[in-house]
Formats: structure tokens, sequence, C-alpha cells
């Protein structure tokens, strides 16, 4: 499904150059709900930036699906997140003027789809996310858990083999996070697509049934999470860490 091969990719801030990625090799071969975890400035970010076409790698090759999106042009790679990714972002990005399914049909709309389609489509997204009765409903009148939901939702429109989501419940209290990563995992399980979630914290990455740990742009590791709650990922976490 996803495949990284020598990913490279160096920015340049004023004078200085900042190596984000330094040979990043990662695979996942079939569906399910992965992690990839690191501390801030590790280059967790970057990489599913140019996993979702975003940005493209200074050297190396990035396989989602069987397509080689690291040679996709600016269009190509448009069009190809528009129906062959789902991506999801922590801030819920929604149109405060339109109700949950105006919002997720919206991309839809955009791309000229049958407007019957779209109205089935999104009615059944709200009913696998639990907001069957909060269609009609604008992100103003719903839970901070809820428009994240929303937007999940959106993402699926066109039922993409793969969902990247970066820091996903960042702007969430505990509760409605615990209830997102468990949704997360319930939408890889039951749509059979790859969910790839970017994180920091032990809590979301014990969800995940295996983490990659990167650190100072590389993979140093992976976490196999079964039987692991959030302290037991911590602990692994650190060993990867402190051995680097």
């Amino acid at each position: 499904m996803i495949r990284c091969a020598e990913v490279e990719k160096t920015y340049t801030l004023g004078s200085e150059r900042v190596h984000a990625l330094r040979g990043v090799d990662l695979s996942i071969e079939r569906p399910g709900f992965y992690g990839i975890m690191g501390q801030s400035g590790s280059g967790k970010s970057t990489l599913l930036h140019l996993l979702a076409a975003l940005d493209r790698p200074d050297a190396g090759e990035i396989e989602i699906a069987g397509k080689a999106i690291h040679t996709l042009s600016e269009r190509e790679a448009t069009a190809f997140r528009r129906k062959g990714l789902g991506i999801v972002f922590q801030s819920f990005n929604l149109i405060p003027t339109l109700s949950a399914s105006e919002n997720i049909e919206l991309p839809g709309l955009l791309a000229g789809e049958d407007r019957q389609w779209l109205r089935k489509r999104s009615a059944e997204l709200l009913d696998l996310l639990g907001l069957g009765e909060r269609g009609r409903h604008r992100p103003e009148a719903m839970s901070g858990g809820e428009q994240q939901r929303v937007a999940i939702a959106r993402a699926l429109l066109y039922s993409p083999p793969v969902l990247l989501a970066d820091e996903p419940t960042g702007n969430l209290d505990s509760a409605n996070s615990d209830r997102l990563w468990r949704l997360l995992g319930k939408v890889a399980e039951e749509q059979d697509i790859t969910v790839v979630m970017v994180t920091h914290e032990p809590a979301a990455a014990s969800h995940c049934e295996r983490v990659f740990v990167i650190r100072d742009g590389t993979v140093h590791g992976t976490i196999e999470t079964e039987g692991l709650d959030a302290g037991g990922v911590a602990a692994r976490y650190q060993q990867f860490i402190g051995a680097a």
C-alpha cells in the first residue's frame, strides 16, 4: 500500500540548510491503522506531507497504492489527492456557513459529481462515524470531536485506499481524543483502508497496530503494539530514542 525508499528532503531557512529527512525507508503492505511517532522536529510531519503529495522529495521514491507519487506533476498530484487520498489535519477546516452534510459533499460538488450520489454518500459516512442525526447542523453547533469526525467523513468521500491524519486530536480533550483514535481503527478495519496517523503521543500510538519511530529524519525502528498500553508504547519508544 505504501512504500518509501531512501527518501530525503532538505529545506533552506535563510543561510541554514535543514535536513528534514535523511534516507527514510518505510513499508506498509496491507490495510490497517499505523502510526508515525516522533518528537517535534523529527521529520514526521514532513514525511506525511510527502506521502500526501503536498511536496516532493529531493531524492528517493514514494509509492502509494502502486502509484509513484514522487514523479507526479503538480496537476497530477492534485488529481491524486482528490480521489486517491484522504487527508485529515489537526484543524478541522470546515466551512462555517455549511452544514455537516454540505461540508462532506463540497469536494464532490466542486468536481461536478451527481448531487443525488453525494447526498447518499454523505448520509452513509455520517452514519459510519456516529453522526447520523447531525447532518443539518453547522460546525458552530457541534463539538470539536464531532467536527473532526465530519472532517474525516469528508476525507472518505471517494473511498480512498489511504487516509493520512496529521495530529488529528491536537485540538480535542482526552475523552474525544480516545474516541477518535478508536474510530480511526474502526474505519481502517471496516472500510479496508490504510490509515496512517502522525503523533507524538504514546496514548494515540497505542491504538495503532504498528508504529514507525522517527528521529532526526530517519526511521529508527517499529513498535508492534499488540498487548501494549500507552505506558508500554512509551517505554518501547524511549528504547529507540535512547539507542539513537
